[in-house]
């Protein structure tokens, strides 16, 4: 099975596309600012998660896992910020910040997985 058969990486692939959704809503003066972030923190988490799974190595996936984490506190750092600013209307932060940290469990639970 391939990196694209896995379910943490559709995950993934799925919160970087709400990501760009959401930061559609930014104001252009936000271009090179928190929209630029909040997408590039987005596609780091599935990127890296697919780059672990490539890897040779269980330690070397894991050590991926815990920078596609890092990814991932990263963009819920950015989303609070953003959504503090007001850079869109609330709600719309509501359902992404709760995948942010659905995607923070399920990466746990992989690496707990794999090294237990």
């Amino acid at each position: 099975m391939g990196y694209r058969e896995q379910f943490i990486w559709k995950r993934s692939i799925d919160l970087a596309v709400k990501c760009y959704e959401l930061t559609d809503n930014f104001p252009k003066s936000e271009v090179y600012g928190l929209t630029s972030q909040i997408r590039r923190s987005g596609v780091s988490t599935a990127s890296n998660i697919a780059e672990g799974y490539g890897r040779k190595t269980k330690n070397e996936y894991i050590h991926f896992l815990h920078i596609a984490l890092g990814s991932l506190r990263e963009l819920d750092t950015q989303l609070i910020i953003a959504q503090r600013v007001r850079l869109a209307n609330n709600e719309l932060f509501i359902p992404i910040i709760k995948e942010v940290e659905e995607m923070q469990k399920l990466v746990f639970a992989t690496l707990n997985k794999l090294k237990g």
